[in-house]
Formats: structure tokens, C-alpha cells, sequence
């Protein structure tokens, strides 16, 4: 388990102050300066090194994304996007981050953009957090007043933070979606490439970053890019804030060591589940959007990226959604697939149109109103639409359906003998 003083976010419940003073006294703004003059080229090997993947979702290694940017900043200007939609059911990490730890964020823009030669950043958060986008501009706004960021600061490289409230669309938590809506068009994914470091917000250089990744990385250079690849294991390493919600005795978030063991994560932090442990029937582990986890393989699972991409699901945004055996498991894939048949954005024919199928056909099954063969041709559609979409909506769409069916095929089957059972015994009384 992590210890206290390998804690980032040290305000992530909001017990201290969340303001600048407060800030600084947990150690952020922290001769900030020092960091900036360490160079741009070397900010993105320690990020290299430290091991950081991506904290939005799909794990790429950070300090890689940051080198994709040109070196030099010839007739269009670079820009740092923070993607702070977080529309992912089962994930409230970033809002606590910016709730109750805004200046975390707000540095950590500063030393990106310095990185990626970037003189502005945007913070595109979600629509529904409207509290979250008052905190944060707040801070925003103590960060000006004490020259910290804004033009001529004390820091040496002039940078603008801007907040842009989105309209709470799942789909803008795409990047390139997100880029459009920031534009101010409907928000649907771009075609890639061009990638974004190459033709980004307003067609020039542009890195989208999570919330968390950005704001651990003054950290991670005050302390070492060493320190941050000690914990957890290779190429899964830091420290990462789980979101842990359904049936436990104290839902929570939480900043773990990655690789904590899923089982230690749950029992440790969220009081455990519902009944005991032995109540458990399922886990998704990171986000609506992954594949769920069969109790037998909860008991053993290491929470990271590797662990869990080994058994055919993921470690998303780390948002635990734990059911127990009261779950209705088909009803809850019915109604997460429900859920992805109205965020899409319609642009690509798999999506747009298989969507909605997954979702009527899992109505049928819920009742039982279905055949075996109809469990196989669901789970063929679903491979299909993955890999063959725009942007990975189509993934993250049809791995739920995959994991219900490849974990809980049985709890299907018998569905399905009762509901053909209880219509043969009617008919029969006919």
C-alpha cells in the first residue's frame, strides 16, 4: 500500500485549504521556476523516465505523447488541452482533483505548456460540474493575481489558462471530439491522422492530456522521475487515484500505488464488499467502458494497465464498479449499453447502427426472450464494431457486452431455459 508521504494529491477529500496558500503550504509552487529552468528537453525525459502513462483512459506513456510535438514553433502556435469531461460512468476522480486540489492542475499546465513550447492552455470541463469550474477558476484567478501564470509572470514563460465548459456530451471525452467542440462545432471524432501534435485545435500542434496526468508532473520533478517509477511495477508505475463505487461498505476515491492488488484495494480503502467478499459476483475495473471481471479473477487481479489487459480488460480510469450477487448482471449491461446507443455521436455506420441492436437484444435477454444462438451473433456483432470505427467509442461500446458474455454466458443460458420453461408451462395450460 502507499504511503502517506508518497501522497500527490494531499487535499484530494478537501479537509485543507484549497486555495493558494493552502497550496503552497502541501508543497505545490514550490520554486516552480527551478523546474522551468531545468529545460524543455529534459522535463519531457524525466517524464520518459518516470514511467507516466495517460490517467484518461487509454495509458499512453506521457512523456512519448509530449515528444510528438515539433521542436520549434514556426508560423502556428502549440497548445496544451486538458481533458477534464471525465464522462466516464463510474469516475469522479478529476473532480475532486479540481475541487479540492486546483493548484495541482493549474502548475501542472505551466510546466506543459513550458514543455511542449506552448503559451496557452484550456481546460475543457464537463458540463455538469459547474461547482468544480468555480473552484477552478478561482484558482486560476489566485495564480494571475500572484503572477504565478499570465504574461510576464515570475516564472519566466508567459502561459494563459482557459476554462471552456462543455455541454456534457460522452463523446467529447474523445480528444479529437473535444478539439471540435472546442472549436465551437457539434463535437464528433476526427479522422487521424493528421494526429492531434500535428493539426490539433485550430489546425496547429496540440497535446490533449487527463487532469491527473498533467497534474502529477510537478511532482513527479520535484521528487524524481526515479521516486515515481518505484512504485507499483514496470511500465505500470506511479501512484493512481481509484474510484471505487456500487456495492461496498464505503464507496471512495482513493490515490493507491498502481498494482495494488484489486482485492487489497477494495477491502482496505472501501470497507470491503457488501456481504463479504464471498457476496461478490462481479467487478468492472475501470470505467463503465471496460470489460467486467468474474469474482475469480477479482481475487487475484493487480490493478494496472498490463494485469488487466492480460485477461481481456482494462484498467480505463480506474473507476472500481463493484456488484455483488444481488446484481441483476444482464439487466446492468442492458442499461450500460442503453447508455452508449445515445452518447454516440452517429458518424460511423458500426456505431451508430449496432449500438442500438446490442442494446434491444440484451432487453430480450434480460426477460429470457431469447436463444443461445442469438448469445453467439451478440458477441460476433460486438468484435465487429470494434476496430472498425473512427475514434474508440466503438470499443469502449461493445467490451462491456464482450465481458458479460465471455464471464457470465451461463447466467444468459439460464435465463433464457427459465423464460422458455415458464412459456412452455403456459402453453401447455392452454
Amino acid at each position: 500500500m502507499l504511503s502517506d508521504r508518497d501522497r500527490i494529491f494531499t487535499n484530494l477529500y478537501g479537509f485543507h485549504d484549497w486555495g493558494l496558500e493552502g497550496a503552497k503550504k502541501r508543497g505545490q509552487w514550490d520554486n516552480t521556476k527551478k523546474l522551468i529552468e531545468m529545460g524543455q528537453n529534459a522535463i519531457v525525459d524525466a517524464v520518459k523516465k518516470s514511467g507516466l502513462r495517460g490517467r484518461g483512459g487509454a495509458g499512453f506513456a506521457t512523456g512519448l505523447k509530449w515528444s510528438f510535438m515539433p521542436k520549434e514553433v514556426k508560423d502556428r502556435p502549440h497548445y496544451l488541452v486538458v481533458n477534464a469531461d471525465e464522462s466516464e460512468p463510474g469516475t469522479c476522480k478529476d473532480r475532486d482533483i479540481m475541487r479540492n486540489d486546483p493548484h495541482t492542475l493549474v502548475e501542472g499546465c505551466l510546466i506543459a505548456c513550458f514543455a511542449m513550447r506552448a503559451h496557452a492552455a484550456y481546460i475543457y470541463i464537463r458540463g455538469e460540474f459547474i461547482r468544480e469550474r468555480e473552484r477552478l477558476q478561482a484558482a486560476i484567478d489566485q495564480a494571475y493575481e500572484a503572477k504565478l501564470i499570465g504574461k510576464n509572470n515570475i516564472h519566466g514563460w508567459d502561459c494563459d489558462i482557459y476554462v471552456h465548459h462543455g455541454a456534457g456530451a460522452y463523446i467529447c471525452g474523445e480528444e479529437t471530439a473535444l478539439l471540435e467542440s472546442l472549436e465551437g462545432k457539434k463535437g464528433q471524432p476526427r479522422l487521424k491522422p493528421p494526429f492531434p501534435a500535428n493539426v490539433g485545435v485550430w489546425g496547429c500542434p496540440t497535446t490533449v492530456n487527463n487532469v491527473e496526468t498533467v497534474a502529477v508532473v510537478p511532482t513527479i520533478l520535484r521528487r524524481g522521475a526515479e521516486w515515481f517509477a518505484s512504485i507499483g511495477r514496470p511500465n505500470n508505475t506511479g501512484t493512481k487515484v481509484f474510484c471505487i463505487s456500487g456495492h461496498v461498505n464505503k464507496p471512495c476515491n482513493v490515490e493507491e500505488a498502481m498494482s495494488i492488488p484489486l482485492k487489497e484495494l477494495i477491502e482496505a480503502h472501501a470497507g470491503g464488499v457488501r456481504g463479504g467478499w464471498d457476496n461478490l459476483m462481479a467487478v468492472i475495473p475501470g470505467g463503465s467502458s471496460m470489460p467486467v471481471l468474474s469474482k475469480e479473477l477479482a481475487d487475484t487481479m493487480l490493478m494496472d494497465f498490463d494485469s488487466l489487459a492480460a485477461v481481456k480488460s482494462g484498467l480505463g480510469t480506474a473507476a472500481v464498479v463493484v456488484m455483488d450477487k444481488s446484481t441483476d448482471i444482464i439487466k446492468a449491461f442492458a442499461r450500460i449499453s442503453y447508455f452508449y446507443k445515445h452518447e454516440s455521436c452517429g458518424q460511423c455506420t458500426p456505431c451508430r447502427e449496432g449500438m442500438g441492436w446490442m442494446w434491444r437484444v440484451l432487453t430480450r435477454m434480460q426477460k429470457g426472450n431469447s436463444s443461445s444462438k442469438e448469445i453467439d451473433l451478440l458477441f460476433e456483432v460486438a468484435k465487429q464494431i470494434e476496430g472498425h470505427t473512427i475514434c474508440a467509442f466503438g470499443e469502449g461500446a461493445s467490451w462491456p457486452v464482450q465481458g458479460l458474455i465471455r464471464h457470465f454466458r451461463p447466467e444468459i443460458e439460464k435465463r433464457i431455459a427459465e423464460y422458455t420453461g415458464s412459456q412452455s408451462s403456459f402453453l401447455a395450460a392452454e
